[in-house]
């Protein structure tokens, strides 16, 4: 899709903190993070909504990966996974780190955002990226 932001980013058009990628899908730091580490996933073939990925097992097999890894990388207690489908219309999960007294009380708080440093973002993705070539 020529107007798609997610495609942008898989094709190199637009910068990311990326921190997997296989031949079907593309993680990468969202850059209105709910907390440090906040990941969307996406395949790499334009799909608008996570129901329609043909590869939906490995999908999330992948974000059970990507999990693991951003739990070891933020030292967070879990990881919420959030299915939206709104926004942009390409297929995403968010992977977002809970931390002990973060300000998401009760869940995760869409409005929540952070401010995080690029260099901080750009260490953080790094660990990610380490930990999930590790498993």
């Amino acid at each position: 899709m020529d107007n798609c932001i997610f495609c942008k980013i898989i094709k190199g058009e637009i910068p990311c903190y990326k921190v997997y990628e296989d031949e079907l899908f593309f993680a990468f730091l969202d850059i209105n993070p709910l907390n440090l580490g906040h990941t969307l996933l996406i395949p790499k073939s334009h799909y608008q909504w996570v129901d329609d990925v043909p590869s939906y097992d490995l999908y999330w097999q992948t974000a059970k990966k990507l999990t693991k890894s951003i739990q070891l990388a933020t030292n967070c207690l879990i990881v919420a996974k959030l299915v939206y489908g709104l926004g942009v219309d390409h297929a995403h999960i968010h992977l977002i780190p809970k931390f002990e007294n973060d300000d998401h009380i009760g869940g995760i708080q869409p409005n929540n955002k952070k401010q995080i440093n690029p260099a901080e973002m750009a260490l953080i993705a790094k660990k990610i990226s380490d930990f999930v070539s590790q498993i």
